[in-house]
């Protein structure tokens, strides 16, 4: 999985939609509570009869998909190997294990897509983690749209929304569990990612990657120190502590007040004072919470006043970094309160809140995991971990009370920690660093999940079928490679006033005179006339241009360090098909081990140099050629496919309930019946 920097995130829902959602729901809620006891028995009789009639073809009981994002299959065989991993061992000898075909490009939102639908990106309209606006060419989150409320009265200075915001998920085609409800066989979608924002169907889903924060980014965490100014950083802000009477104060800055025309955002004060000795206490909204260097707060609810009693709630965990000489309190992301949440997390809507007053309060943010907060040095090495450790139990607990309660249907999880640490901790695999303090901590990940491989067999029986699997694997990431650069000094992409860099968002670019350019992690796009506002290339020109692209791309050489760093570039529509290719990168590019796309091409930016080394904690990847980065596939029943595919899991799904898999679906069940 990738982070996408705030800047880039779309608009949140602001303090008016919470106000007028939370209205519409208690009116709504009690007629259909009302409307729901006077139905029941009724309602209960005709899903009895339907579920029977929809299991009647059925091959098994229950189907467990259980994700671990990016787990890497060379490790998973390397300590396979070595006998650390024994329940993975143990489902591949009793059952089957393969390695995984993933998507091309290798990235979480491509490939869990094509897990649930079963079909390439060009049918399904995922092919990165940014799209752009083919008006502004503005780098956009691709899988999701949130947009204000367009109906708004004017009341003076007040703004009062009568219409909800729009909600929009952009990814096409139909997941597997969506037909599977059709039948009247349920299942339970755990933090599937591409899932923001939810769809109706019959069973119970929690959203995962692209659900945002309380200010309508994908995360933007709070860095406050004494003796700093207020300032921002990659995927948050700085903050300055003034010293108050027996120590420090600030304040939490929120969404904006979007009902009070001009007011800006929303900020909750907080005092933090010595609690004698080396202690300290944070006082915020009428509570009280000891602040222990190196140990993160329960989850802290917060409730940003609007006006007229309309309010915000969000949740965030607070970290004490030091103490001395200055003081340093880290503020994740202020993340929707899933026991009031401000947008729809879940199907159906109250399935957050049960989860939250069943288990406790829970992260909900899509990429919870604060990897631009290690890489800007807000929080440590140890930090981040125990924040990554935290997340996972939660997730864990939701994962094993959906097993304990499901006795048939389908119950989904994917874990994101494994790939989450694997970014910021690969560069101590370098057996240079074998000695360092983090040197097992990849190893460790492994041995863990691999415990709960075994917690999940614990819920398997004859009539269960188990997937264990990963949407890639991983890969070095040693240097950052800008194509915007390349086709600057290569004639094909222009700057005004003959600049040698741009800004972000392609800031300075002269489109008049642009052929070609990038964004995002996977490919190159022609600015192609009739489908770019600014389009120079004829539509005739385009496959001349993409095979001129991919000859002079194929070997492009590092010179500082004698490597191609790219080992596979070819057009998109020598592997997609689908309604969706026109959205798709033009040309695709699979880069060499240790490469990717520089953080700057990433964001629309060209810079002076093509190659640059990559500094950051984040050392590790998958934005490379697929063929360097499968998944793994592991069951407990015999799979019939010797090259299986991400693409295969939702055919295998409805294969095993009975049901023809549709004939739009690419995959293939790895599971064949006579």
């Amino acid at each position: 999985m990738m982070h996408v920097p705030d800047h880039f995130a779309y608009i949140g829902p602001g303090a008016g939609f919470v106000f007028l959602e939370s209205f519409l729901t208690l009116v709504v809620s009690l007629l259909a509570g009302l409307l729901s006891v006077f139905l029941w028995p009724f309602r209960m009789l005709l899903r009895i009869a339907r579920r029977r009639s929809g299991f009647g073809a059925a091959r098994v009981r229950k189907v467990i998909f259980l994700g671990l994002d990016g787990l890497d299959p060379a490790l998973t065989e390397k300590f396979m190997l070595e006998g650390k991993l024994p329940n993975l061992a143990r489902l591949r000898d009793q059952g089957s294990y393969r390695r995984l075909r993933t998507t091309f490009p290798a990235l979480s939102p491509v490939a869990w897509s094509t897990f649930a639908t079963g079909v390439n990106p060009a049918k399904h309209n995922i092919f990165d983690f940014l799209n752009r606006d083919l008006r502004s060419y503005v780098p956009e989150l691709s899988s999701s749209r949130v947009r204000p409320s367009q109906r708004i009265l004017r009341l003076g200075k007040f703004r009062i929304p009568l219409s909800a915001p729009l909600l929009e998920l952009r990814q096409k085609s139909k997941p597997f569990w969506e037909i599977l409800g059709s039948r009247w066989i349920r299942s339970t979608i755990l933090r599937v990612p591409i899932t923001f924002p939810p769809q109706r169907f019959r069973g119970l889903l929690l959203s995962a990657m692209c659900t945002p924060d309380v200010r309508g980014t994908q995360g933007t965490f709070s860095w406050f120190q004494t003796g700093a100014s207020n300032g921002s950083c990659t995927g948050g802000n700085r903050y300055s502590l003034s010293a108050c009477e027996d120590g420090f104060e600030g304040a939490i800055t929120g969404p904006d007040n979007s009902l009070v025309e001009g007011a800006g955002p929303m900020r909750i004060p907080f005092r933090i004072h010595r609690a004698g000795g080396a202690g300290y206490e944070l006082h915020i909204q009428g509570a009280s919470y000891p602040l222990q260097r190196g140990e993160y707060t329960p989850w802290v609810r917060l409730r940003f006043q609007a006006h007229a009693g309309a309010s915000v709630r969000g949740i965030a965990r607070f970290l004490l970094n030091d103490a001395e000489p200055e003081l340093s309190l880290y503020v994740t992301p202020i993340q929707i309160d899933p026991e009031a949440p401000a947008l729809p997390i879940s199907e159906p809507r109250y399935y957050a809140t049960y989860l939250s007053k069943l288990l406790g309060t829970f992260s909900t943010l899509g990429m919870a995991e604060d990897t631009w907060a290690l890489n800007e040095g807000a929080i440590d090495e140890e930090a981040f971990l125990g924040q990554a450790r935290l997340i996972q139990q939660e997730r864990e607990a939701m994962f094993l009370n959906a097993l304990e309660r499901t006795r048939r249907g389908v119950v989904a999880c994917v874990f994101d920690t494994t790939d989450r640490v694997q970014h910021m901790f690969y560069r101590y695999l370098d057996p240079a660093r074998a000695a360092g303090p983090y040197s097992g901590v990849i190893e460790e990940l492994y041995r863990d999940m691999d415990r709960l491989v075994g917690k999940t067999i614990e819920h398997v029986d004859r009539d269960t079928a188990l997937f264990v699997l990963s949407d890639h694997g991983f890969c070095s990431f040693r240097r950052g490679v800008n194509l915007n650069a390349w086709l600057h000094q290569n004639g094909y992409l222009a700057l005004e006033r003959g600049e040698s860099e741009s800004g972000e968002a392609f800031n300075g670019v002269d489109w008049s005179r642009t052929s070609a350019y990038t964004f995002g992690f996977g490919g190159i796009y022609l600015n192609l006339r009739g489908r770019e506002a600014r389009g120079i290339v004829d539509p005739e020109d385009a496959a001349g241009l993409e095979t001129e692209l991919v000859a002079r791309l194929a070997n492009l050489r590092d010179e500082e360090t004698s490597g191609i760093a790219i080992r596979r570039i070819c057009p998109s529509s020598e592997l997609y098909q689908g309604p969706y290719l026109r959205a798709a990168p033009d040309v695709l590019v699979g880069y060499a081990d240790g490469y990717r796309a520089s953080w700057d091409a990433a964001l629309g930016k060209v810079s002076a140099r093509v190659f640059e080394d990559n500094t950051k904690a984040w050392s590790g990847d998958h934005c490379v050629d697929p063929a360097l980065v499968p998944g793994v596939l592991f069951s407990n029943r015999k799979l019939d496919a010797d090259d299986p595919g991400i693409e295969d899991m939702a055919p295998t799904a409805l294969v095993l309930f009975g049901i023809e898999p549709p004939g739009w679906m690419d995959g293939r069940s790895v599971i064949r019946f006579a």
